[in-house]
């Protein structure tokens, strides 16, 4: 069995959802954003919700991810805690 992952990940909360590709099932989950790191957000949230799910997370077959830090730093001129690090190896 294979599931979708959204994850969007806000100024204060990363949401996720899981979808069972075969039969539509969906949990959902939230978590606290980790702006210095938004990986560790990220991560906390596919374990709760995989948890939740009772789900292995090497099940997920597809990532779809979201943000709007990028756009809240546009719209509101902050800039202190954007950069872009392409030197970053996942």
């Amino acid at each position: 069995m294979s599931y979708r992952l959204g994850v969007d990940v806000g100024g204060t909360f990363t949401d996720l959802l899981l979808i069972n590709e075969k039969t539509g099932t969906m949990w959902t989950a939230k978590v606290p954003s980790t702006p210095e790191d938004s990986s560790i957000g990220v991560f906390n949230g596919i374990n709760k919700v995989c948890k939740n799910a009772r789900v292995e997370p090497s099940k997920i077959t597809s990532v779809m991810h979201g943000t709007t830090v990028a756009t809240n730093t546009i719209l509101t001129g902050d800039r202190s805690q954007s950069r872009i690090d392409n030197n970053k190896r996942l």
